[in-house]
């Protein structure tokens, strides 16, 4: 685990974000440098995947969110009006915490996505797909099977997939919304051995509500709560440092499993 001193890739400053009247998450505000994970951890309800919708302005497509605040990817703000969301979906891949592969073949999953963002070259187009599935360590599993259904796929393969299929876009940051919490524990440790081998490559900001992950795989956590019936960020920092003693009381005592 690293602890980097350098400047942060993904900055959220004061961010909250309304669904109508019903505020999800209030003033949060987290830095997560090149290269980092950077886990959020919390109960239910407080806000941790509504951070992640608002970074890549999946916000945008939820009739009433409002968000405010700033969200900085190498200091361009994606929350201005200036910010062109097709670009943004190229910089900021996301998993989500079901696999939801295209009913589509295992490489039109991965074609599929880079047409749809522009690009034409056929050598190119099938040197990314190739690429994202070893870097997904699929390839070799399916370099075979390549037009058969992605359905077909097991469900770790499926989520595999996801990873690949995000990858192959080459993001600069990739959010994780719980990527293991519907896998097996074999297809489970998989997933968490490819995250960990993004780390260095990628900025990563995973919601998880398995505290054990989180201490395996994370640089930094964030602790989320709900105050006055809005999610908040209690603390955030080392991920070494929370464990050990968190500032915050509650924070500490959810941490270390004081509380039901």
């Amino acid at each position: 685990m690293t602890v980097s001193t350098q400047p942060p890739s993904l900055s959220i400053q004061n961010l909250s974000v309304h669904y109508g009247e019903q505020g999800a998450l209030l003033g949060a505000s987290l830095d997560v440098a090149p290269g980092e994970l950077m886990a959020v951890v919390g109960p239910s309800g407080c806000g941790k995947s509504s951070m992640l919708s608002a970074v890549n302005r999946m916000t945008d497509l939820t009739p009433g969110a409002r968000v405010s605040g700033r969200v900085l990817i190498d200091n361009q703000d994606v929350l201005s009006h200036r910010m062109d969301v097709q670009a943004l979906r190229r910089q900021v891949g996301m998993v989500f915490q079901q696999p939801n592969p295209f009913p589509l073949s295992i490489a039109e999953n991965i074609l599929f996505a880079l047409r749809e963002h522009g690009l034409r070259d056929k050598a190119e187009l099938h040197g990314r797909m190739e690429q994202a599935l070893q870097a997904t360590g699929l390839w070799k599993e399916v370099c075979e099977r390549l037009h058969k259904p992605a359905l077909g796929l097991s469900g770790g393969q499926q989520q595999r997939l996801c990873f690949a299929r995000a990858l192959a876009l080459q993001p600069r940051v990739l959010l994780l919304d719980e990527p293991c919490s519907a896998l097996d524990p074999i297809a489970s440790a998989t997933v968490e051995a490819l995250i960990e081998s993004l780390k260095g490559r990628y900025t990563l900001l995973m919601v998880t509500h398995n505290l054990a992950q989180a201490r395996r795989l994370a640089d930094h956590v964030a602790v989320c709560w709900v105050r006055d019936g809005c999610g908040c960020v209690l603390d955030s920092g080392p991920a070494c440092d929370l464990f050990e003693g968190s500032r915050d009381p509650l924070a500490h005592r959810y941490l270390n499993g004081l509380l039901c």
